[in-house]
């Protein structure tokens, strides 16, 4: 709750303050609620609510001319005052323009393909239109790659009489019919149809029923105009006709979900998985392993961030952003210097929410950026592991996973087949669609015109996301599906949902031979 002085301090300016706008100061010093307080102060607005804080934020931007404190301001309002463009940083620019790092960073073997960062440019409504024109455009390019898919028509070329049809559209709407048939409307960029899915073709029925709005897919089937009798339902699909390899003897190992702040953060079980990378923990064999180690990724919530949700400060024993990430640093600067540490953000990091979110910011992770071995990328980005020999490396698509919740939610068969317990499940449904967060409003997203950077263009050699904190492994059509863990034991929020978190388990993946193991860190593994 806001402090007795704050409040002596709003009766001084004559300002009353609801609970909500309380509980949103009490995430502030004394000293910067009193500069908060002093600029609403102006607007000559008794009673002070959160959506009149929200609504005014451009203009108490400007009157608290506080950089730090503004942005501190956007993150517990969960908004930005500009929302940007995106720009890809190539590899020969990454120390320069992106990292801003010394010249002696060493990048071998390690290749960014993409990663994002901002260039300003306010977003306009029309936008959305553009995004959703060019994300289907991307994917209706994918699906025409495929050599199945017979003659394909747009939807304004098909006719009153009777035929066998084929189209790609966009799912518009989906709903059951009184005889149980599934009925969906598909739209192109000409025009919009009905089609039905009956139910005793059980096959198609079964995949027809996980078919979700915004989903693009190809529709063979007959009928005319007004309605078509679908046969097949044709998804755009991830495959790989060959596993890659790197040559050399190396190891890489894949976390996320530290949440260093929280008071559930596993200090302990962290600090032996740093001494196993440093080959101070295990026996001599495991000794020999751990050295093998060059990368490590971390997927996102590195720290647990500061009004990421109400009440937060309850549960947190670092209060302040900046001092969590100064405490990851000290963590992460234990680990040996030869490991390349690759870092992506997450809801919890200090950066804008929407999606793709940028690197963080050195605003906040500044003692981060001090650290030489320490990468930062994109959510989503793209990395090439590169082999010796020109031949071709493994390509890793990192991707927090804000949206598989809502994949969970909305498609049949992951919803009762518990895929929370689950999550390369939900990752399958990723590769099957070509794309991270397929729904519409399953994260916030920033459109832009020229590339949709959630569809999965280029498909990876591995897939490694996080956010639900249980480690899974899978491999779908040769991609390899890596799930990371967390370092978190369970927060009141997930029992109250019935997530059951599996903290500080590792994937160590074998970059040679594709073998994974996931090794264990918890207090329940004695050795």
């Amino acid at each position: 709750m806001v402090t007795q002085e704050i409040l002596k301090f709003c009766l001084e300016k004559g300002i009353l303050l609801d609970k909500e706008t309380g509980n949103f100061l009490s995430c502030f010093d004394d000293d910067s609620a009193r500069k908060i307080i002093d600029k609403i102060s102006s607007f000559n607005e008794k009673i002070i609510t959160k959506s009149f804080i929200t609504e005014n934020a451009e203009k108490l931007e400007v009157l608290i001319g506080d950089k730090t404190l503004t942005e501190k301001l956007k993150i517990n309002l969960g908004i930005t005052f500009e929302i940007s463009r995106e720009k890809i940083i190539k590899t020969d620019s990454l120390k320069e323009k992106f990292l801003d790092k010394k010249e002696s960073l060493e990048l071998d073997h390690l290749k960014v393909l993409y990663s994002l960062v901002n260039l300003g440019k306010k977003i306009e409504p029309n936008d959305f239109v553009k995004y959703f024109r060019v994300r289907f455009s991307e994917l209706k390019n994918i699906l025409l790659e495929r050599n199945d898919l017979g003659d394909l028509s747009s939807i304004n070329k098909i006719t009153n009489q009777r035929q066998a049809v084929s189209i790609i559209g966009m799912v518009c709407d989906k709903r059951v019919s009184k005889n149980k048939n599934i009925l969906i409307d598909i739209e192109d960029l000409t025009g919009r149809v009905r089609v039905l899915v009956n139910k005793d073709k059980v096959e198609l029925y079964e995949k027809a029923k996980d078919i979700i709005i915004d989903d693009v897919v190809s529709v063979r089937g007959f009928g005319n105009r007004e309605i078509i009798f679908a046969n097949d339902v044709i998804y755009p699909d991830a495959f790989l006709n060959d596993k890659n390899f790197v040559d050399r003897d190396e190891r890489a190992a894949f976390i996320s979900d530290i949440h260093v702040g929280s008071a559930n953060f596993l200090e302990k079980n962290f600090l032996k998985f740093i001494k196993w990378v440093n080959g101070e923990e295990g026996n001599d064999f495991q000794k020999q392993e751990s050295k093998k180690i060059k990368y490590i990724f971390i997927t996102g919530d590195s720290v647990d961030g500061v009004g990421i949700f109400p009440g937060q400060e309850d549960i947190l024993s670092i209060k302040d952003i900046k001092e969590q990430y100064n405490k990851l640093a000290y963590y992460l600067s234990k680990i040996r210097k030869d490991i390349k540490i690759i870092i992506c953000p997450g809801q919890h990091d200090a950066v804008r929410v929407a999606e793709p979110q940028p690197f963080i910011d050195r605003n906040y992770a500044g003692a981060l950026y001090e650290l030489d071995n320490v990468i930062f990328v994109s959510n989503p980005c793209f990395i090439e592991i590169e082999n010796d020999n020109g031949k071709k490396g493994l390509k890793i698509l990192m991707y927090h996973g804000a949206s598989m919740h809502s994949f969970v939610e909305e498609i049949e068969s992951l919803r009762l087949g518990k895929a929370h317990n689950n999550p390369s499940k939900v990752v399958k449904e990723m590769l099957k669609r070509r794309h991270l967060a397929s729904i519409h409003s399953s994260v916030t997203y920033i459109p832009t015109e020229e590339k949709d950077h959630l569809c999965i263009k280029e498909i990876p050699d591995i897939i490694n996301t996080a956010d639900f904190h249980k480690p899974d492994i899978e491999l779908y059509n040769n991609i390899l599906i890596i799930c990371s863990s967390c370092w978190q034991s369970i927060t009141p929020f997930e029992e109250k949902v019935g997530n059951n978190p599996e903290p500080c388990k590792v994937p160590v993946l074998n970059l040679k031979t594709r073998q994974i193991k996931i090794l264990d860190f918890s207090d329940s593994v004695e050795k």
